[in-house]
């Protein structure tokens, strides 16, 4: 997400013995890239029975496995659980479970969720004569030059590449440097995807439903 906001989450369901009501407000705001997923609790004067908190907790943590930009997991983020209401004989853990999700599922739509994708760490080393065309092939490919190293006629370029983007990479290099090219990958970070790329998968993810 890229916004900072607050949504609240009622689940209130009425049948002919006990009903379900479940009362929840979440604040939810941006964590840096890594930080992962926060739950934090801010209830006072028992707006909220301290035994429902894990099962609000619980429906927020199922509404980030299934995000709601074409269904990805949601990730670096806090959620915080600030205020609500309970009902003496209706409420119960499931009706908080899914005041929780409902909460949670409002907020992000207001948050302004962004698509990331990873981002993979390249070292690639060819002879020197292959140099310009294993950088071609790397700039195709959206990826970013760090850093060329020079070692006895072969040369080590340091890059950082969308994972997506290296589909018969190894194909590649191998036909570009007449097979005398090699290279090592490792998962580096994740970086927002570019809006129309994003806006692509997401219609696409929308068909499929």
């Amino acid at each position: 997400i890229t916004l900072s906001t607050e949504a609240q989450g009622r689940y209130k369901r009425q049948t002919g013995g006990h009903g379900q009501y479940g009362d929840v407000w979440l604040r939810v705001r941006p964590l840096p890239r890594g930080k992962g997923f926060i739950f934090v609790t801010k209830i006072k004067g028992g707006a909220i029975p301290s035994r429902y908190i894990p099962s609000v907790e619980k429906g927020v943590k199922e509404a980030l496995t299934k995000g709601i930009l074409a269904s990805y997991p949601m990730v670096d983020l806090e959620v915080t659980l600030f205020d609500g209401t309970y009902h003496p004989v209706d409420s119960s853990d499931l009706a908080f479970h899914i005041a929780g999700s409902m909460g949670l599922k409002k907020a992000l739509g207001q948050a302004k969720p962004i698509l990331l994708e990873p981002i993979v760490e390249l070292e690639v080393e060819v002879p020197d004569e292959f140099l310009g065309d294993a950088n071609g092939d790397l700039s195709s490919r959206r990826g970013k030059i760090l850093e060329v190293e020079p070692s006895q006629e072969r040369q080590t370029i340091r890059a950082t590449v969308p994972l997506a983007e290296l589909h018969n990479y190894s194909t590649s290099l191998r036909s570009t440097t007449q097979g005398r090219g090699a290279f090592a990958k490792k998962f580096s970070h994740y970086e927002r995807l570019p809006d129309e790329i994003a806006q692509r998968i997401i219609a696409q993810a929308k068909k499929s439903n």
